[in-house]
């Protein structure tokens, strides 16, 4: 039997979704957690593998499992094991042709960004900060040069391990909510550290460091060295994967905890 979750998490105090030797991974707290209410080890498959500090509102997991139980049990009695800053949100029981990974048609990040001279302590950890003055709407005009299919060299992590650097980009929006600024990207596929670099390149846009056409100079260089550094990993959140077709979770997570 395969079984499908939402999961949420605070990135922080994680090392990233994955299993490492000696650090304590979401993954490994899940399986663990799964375990405990199925009496079998478990292995999960994510739909987009986060890294260290970064959130989730809607993480899609799968695994399979030979016993069966309500479905209440793989969300309440899974989350009575799990950490306060873990939690499943939601259960499908799924077919074998489903894979969280394979089967998502696209992924979406939001980045949470304030903006002002001092930072808020109440928010240290879940969302970026910068004290420049933004221009939001100059933001918006540049990230539009990343919608498409491009080769995001210029946008990964130099350790980043993807087979191919390009990637299709659907959709890309800026918008702001008094010291707030929430960018939302939706595409196939992410590189290792391409959210928060293109973060990175729309900040110094807005703040007037670099001219509109600078992101879009980037994508054309395909040499990463020319970028900006890549942002903090505070205020990134995996919003969740798109599904199609029939039998296939519908991920609709709550962002309205978001300012």
């Amino acid at each position: 039997m395969r079984i499908a979750l939402q999961v949420a998490y605070d990135g922080r105090g994680f090392s990233g979704w994955q299993i490492q030797p000696d650090r304590p991974s979401v993954q490994e707290t899940l399986e663990a957690a799964i375990g405990a209410i199925s009496g079998e080890r478990v292995r999960v498959v994510c739909a987009g593998r986060t890294d260290a500090g970064v959130h989730a509102l809607g993480q899609v997991v799968h695994f399979d499992t030979r016993v069966e139980r309500p479905l209440t049990a793989w969300v309440r009695g899974v989350n009575s094991h799990l950490p306060a800053s873990v939690a499943v949100r939601g259960v499908w029981p799924v077919d074998d042709a489903f894979h969280a990974r394979f089967s998502a048609r696209a992924r979406r990040y939001a980045y949470l960004l304030q903006v002002g001279p001092v930072r808020d302590p109440l928010w240290s950890g879940r969302a970026g900060w910068t004290h420049r003055p933004l221009d939001v709407a100059a933001m918006a005009h540049a990230a539009q040069s990343l919608v498409g299919q491009h080769d995001f060299s210029a946008f990964r992590a130099a350790q980043c391990q993807a087979a191919t650097p390009v990637r299709t980009v659907s959709s890309v929006e800026v918008r702001r909510r008094a010291d707030w600024i929430l960018l939302e990207i939706e595409a196939d596929a992410f590189l290792h550290h391409m959210v928060r670099n293109i973060v990175s390149a729309l900040v110094n846009v807005g703040a007037g460091a670099q001219a509109v056409g600078w992101p879009a100079d980037l994508l054309r260089s395909r040499d990463r060295r020319l970028g900006a550094p890549t942002f903090s990993p505070d205020g990134l959140y995996f919003i969740g994967p798109r599904y199609e077709g029939g039998g296939a979770p519908v991920v609709r997570p709550d962002r309205s905890w978001l300012p």
